[in-house]
């Protein structure tokens, strides 16, 4: 009985402490590299809160967003979808960025005002993000809604246009209102990620009309209850920003630097894809076997996604397939038949799970020096 007491104070000091502490670890904290003049934010910016049709308070997704070790959040709330107004009145459609922006006061944790026009197709649903004031954004004609965004100076990017209750044979179409948002400036950016799909003819829009590369978790529930207990993270857009702050990330998002990942998928135009691949993996070493002209190369990922290569160079491996994963993290030691003793070798290996366009890998390179 008394060893019983003891370890229930023990339970009850522990999260008594933990409680105090308000510790965010745990859960999949995630990190990917810099690359070069740029900083690369964790960006996650379509989310929903009991403030449209989600399921939790703002505050939860905050703190979900500190324990990933997310940059930037934005709770797009829908203006015309209210299925909760019976129960969580709100008359003033910023609440919920009022909430969230609250509990990430003291957390170094951008919070981006923005709200989400929703319509049937051919308009389909738009994030408008950066906003000032998400009243000013309820219109009853779409048109008049994405021109409240735009003197907004907001960022808009279409959701989920793969979506089968919108498109039923699951690819999006690209109609005449969308063309025009194009051409006027009032559309930036497309999904090409949302949830767990990932969307070929989403890609092939956003390089056709310069569209940004968007992924999002467009998370209604719990990230947990998602995305975490099931093995995964959640989907997340990478932007490469001059500087971690809100004008940063609105400058790199309208400019287009940005890489969609969803686990070991990436997407992305190739001009900040294949840098991010390469600082992704750090070269530890690289030495022969002794009296043999097999040279050993390790190679540690350092980024949160499973990365899957296959060698593009004219030496063959020992030991070892021509196609082979890196999980995030750790690390691999390559063994290369170069057949002479080199003094430098060009790593070069195809990404097999990233894509620079639909179904287009691209190839990374490493100048690597032999010990």
């Amino acid at each position: 009985m008394k060893t019983s007491i003891i370890a229930l104070a023990s339970l009850f000091s522990f999260l008594s402490i933990n409680a105090q502490t308000h510790s965010h670890a745990g859960a999949q904290p995630l990190t990917y590299p810099d690359i070069e003049g740029y900083v690369t934010l964790k960006t996650d910016l379509h989310m929903h809160s009991v403030f449209s049709d989600g399921k939790v308070w703002p505050t939860i997704r905050v703190e979900e967003a500190l324990r990933e070790n997310l940059d930037a959040i934005s709770l797009t709330e829908h203006l015309e979808y209210q299925p909760h107004k019976a129960d969580i009145p709100h008359p003033d459609r910023n609440r919920a960025y009022h909430l969230a922006m609250e509990e990430a006061k003291v957390h170094d944790l951008l919070i981006i005002p923005g709200s989400e026009i929703t319509r049937s197709a051919p308009v389909g649903h738009n994030n408008a993000v950066f906003i000032t004031d998400a009243n000013q954004l309820i219109h009853e004609d779409a048109e008049d809604a994405f021109s409240a965004a735009k003197k907004q100076n907001a960022f808009v990017f279409w959701n989920h246009p793969a979506w089968y209750a919108q498109s039923p044979a699951g690819t999006p179409i690209l109609s005449d209102f969308q063309k025009e948002r194009i051409k006027k400036g009032g559309l930036h950016g497309i999904e090409v990620i949302n949830t767990v799909d990932y969307s070929e003819e989403s890609l092939a829009l956003a390089l056709e009309n310069n569209l940004t590369i968007m992924g999002t978790s467009d998370i209604h529930g719990l990230i947990d209850w998602s995305y975490t207990q099931k093995g995964n993270h959640r989907p997340i857009t990478l932007v490469f920003a001059k500087a971690k702050s809100i004008e940063g990330l609105k400058e790199a998002l309208f400019s287009g630097r940005t890489v969609a990942v969803y686990n070991e998928l990436l997407v992305g135009k190739v001009e900040y894809l294949k840098p991010l691949l390469q600082s992704s993996i750090e070269i530890v070493k690289a030495a022969y076997i002794e009296k043999t002209q097999v040279l050993e190369v390790e190679l540690k990922n350092i980024s949160s996604s499973d990365l899957l290569f296959e060698n593009a160079m004219p030496y063959t491996f020992y030991d070892s397939s021509p196609v082979f994963e890196i999980p995030a993290g750790e690390s691999k030691i390559l063994k290369v038949k170069t057949l002479e003793k080199l003094n430098t070798l060009t790593l070069q290996l195809v990404a097999l799970g990233a894509y620079t366009a639909p179904k287009v890998h691209p190839t990374i390179e490493w100048k690597i020096i032999v010990e």
